[in-house]
């Protein structure tokens, strides 16, 4: 099986846990409800996850005190953004392919949860910065 395929197979498990999500909540509520009602659907789905990753900036081999947190790391691998907004667009997915060259991760998925279907944006990025 090839890491490409690993990772589709990934992602619909990813992208079918928050369209459960969406399907019960619907849009309107806040990111934090939809990234615990997440957690929740990827632990009932045993999808492996860290939540609120802390992944530190390094600036030309000196680390900067400001820490981003990714919302999911599933399957060791994959980001995970949430976003409940009317629109996402290009700030958004930008934050994704940051994240992605920051943490060395390679595959990422923008979720958002505040149209009246999920929206979903995925990437693959590699690493920029070390």
């Amino acid at each position: 099986m090839t890491i490409h395929h690993l990772h589709d197979q990934h992602t619909f498990q990813i992208i079918g846990a928050a369209m459960e999500v969406h399907r019960v909540l619907h849009r309107g509520l806040l990111e934090s409800i939809y990234c615990e009602a997440l957690a929740v659907e990827f632990e009932l789905r045993s999808i492996p996850f860290a939540a609120q990753v802390p992944c530190q900036i390094v600036y030309k081999e000196r680390r900067l005190t400001g820490l981003h947190r990714i919302d999911f790391v599933c399957f060791n691998d994959v980001v995970v953004e949430v976003k409940a907004s009317s629109l996402t667009g290009p700030a958004e997915q930008a934050q994704v392919l940051n994240y992605l060259a920051i943490s060395g991760h390679r595959l990422g998925l923008l979720l958002n949860f505040g149209r009246p279907s999920l929206d979903s944006f995925r990437s693959r990025q590699w690493p920029r910065w070390k």
